[in-house]
């Protein structure tokens, strides 16, 4: 079964640099296996779910849990980062959160541990 890859050849080459190099045996093709990884994070998948033509799941989880903690994508995303230079637009997030309506009389009533509010006393 064939897969598509998700990179380039020319898209790895640029990357190629950031992963760590390999002690005897030759590693399954990295851009096979980075291409399983995003396959599964982009689609919020388990690795499990991840095509065979990626290799098995578990290389896969091994390989993006090993990197992950060698700090690989956090140097191959700032060196990416660091070549587009100064943004022309940023993004402000709006998220924010509701709480229910009697949540700010737990503070009032001293109910939260820790809670900046002293206790009643009873």
């Amino acid at each position: 079964m064939s897969v598509p890859f998700l990179l380039t050849p020319a898209q790895m080459r640029r990357i190629q640099p950031y992963f760590p190099r390999s002690h005897g045996i030759p590693r399954v093709d990295d851009r096979r296996v980075l291409s399983g990884i995003v396959f599964v994070i982009q689609g919020g998948l388990r690795w499990r779910d991840a095509p065979p033509g990626y290799g098995p799941h578990k290389t896969l989880y091994n390989r993006f849990v090993r990197w992950s903690r060698m700090g690989v994508f956090s140097r191959i995303f700032a060196a990416l980062a660091g070549e587009a230079g100064e943004p022309d637009r940023l993004i402000i997030d709006s998220t924010h959160l509701k709480a229910h309506r009697t949540a700010a009389s737990l503070l009032k009533r001293g109910r939260l541990a820790g809670a900046s509010a002293a206790p009643r006393a009873g």
